[in-house]
């Protein structure tokens, strides 16, 4: 199987860089630029298209956003030229007002915000001018490598002794990147080799939290990892926040399609967690874990 990457300054296209390192059934070609065209995809001659998302689409301005959905539209029409299936993925956010019960894989966005508008025409234009396609809808995603790793600047703010603002009231999944890179390739692997399940999905871990929790139950992990160390750090704190008065607002997606198509379990994304923090410690510290 071989892989075109694009953006692969982007923290899913380092976990997916990092996944298929260690692998012989897998031809990675990486381009750090989005946009590709058909010349560009006849001379790589890949077997799939890959274009991470961009992860806080409802935090940028509309020129910003404009030029990302131009980009993907243009690998679209590469990948129509040359026949090839596109890979896109995207943001829990472009479900604007969240939903009361887990989202299901079905329900296409409805967002009135006119920048999340423009990235659900995109998603239009790849179901209506692409036969094969998979449009992956990821929660906020977890890495410390990479472009958008938000776990990463959440600790570099920590390790700072910086203030950290997070909503009580909004209800997430946090996603490992590394997790969605593996279920990536795996739903590549089966369907390059004969399935029939071009489509979108979601990917997006298990244990709904809030961002408040969320923020703070990496502060206390970190804190724990550090005390291991005796690391001469002075962690910043958590303030809370509330946005939404009348009911929390939940972008909690229902991951049941890409089980039941291709056997993708998510896990809860504190198992990943441990791992991230021993990682930035050993970066920080040295393996030996002197300060």
């Amino acid at each position: 199987m071989k892989l075109l990457l694009l953006d692969a300054g982007h923290c899913l296209g380092r976990a997916l860089i990092d996944e298929v390192a260690p692998r012989q059934d897998i031809e990675l070609v990486v381009e750090s630029a989005l946009r590709s065209s058909p010349d560009q995809l006849r001379e790589a001659a890949p077997d799939a298209v890959i274009c991470p998302p961009l992860c806080a689409p409802g935090g940028v301005d509309y020129a910003e956003l404009a030029a990302y959905a131009g980009a993907i539209e243009d690998n679209l029409e590469a990948c129509r030229a040359c026949s090839l299936p596109l890979v896109w993925f995207v943001s829990d956010q472009i479900f604007e007002d969240g939903a009361e019960t887990p989202i299901e894989e079905s329900v296409l966005p409805a967002p009135r915000d006119e920048g999340l508008k423009r990235l659900l025409a995109v998603g239009e234009r790849i179901r209506t001018r692409l036969d094969a396609w998979f449009i992956i809808r990821t929660g906020p995603l977890m890495a410390l490598e990479g472009r958008d790793g938000w776990l990463s600047d959440i600790l570099d703010e920590l390790a700072g002794g910086g203030t950290l603002r997070a909503a009580e009231d909004e209800i997430i999944c946090p996603t490992p990147a590394s997790a969605v890179a593996r279920a990536t390739l795996g739903m590549l692997a089966q369907q390059l080799s004969g399935a029939s399940g071009w489509g979108a999905y979601h990917i997006a871990g298990v244990e709904p939290v809030s961002l408040y929790t969320f923020h703070s139950v990496v502060q206390q992990q970190f804190e724990l990892y550090l005390t291991r160390r005796e690391a001469d750090l002075q962690t910043g704190r958590i303030q809370p926040l509330r946005h939404h008065h009348d009911q929390p607002l939940r972008r909690v997606l229902n991951c049941r399609r890409v089980l039941e198509t291709f056997g993708v379990h998510q896990k809860p994304w504190r198992l990943a967690l441990d791992g991230l923090l021993e990682q930035w410690c050993r970066r920080r510290f040295g393996e030996e874990g002197s300060a």
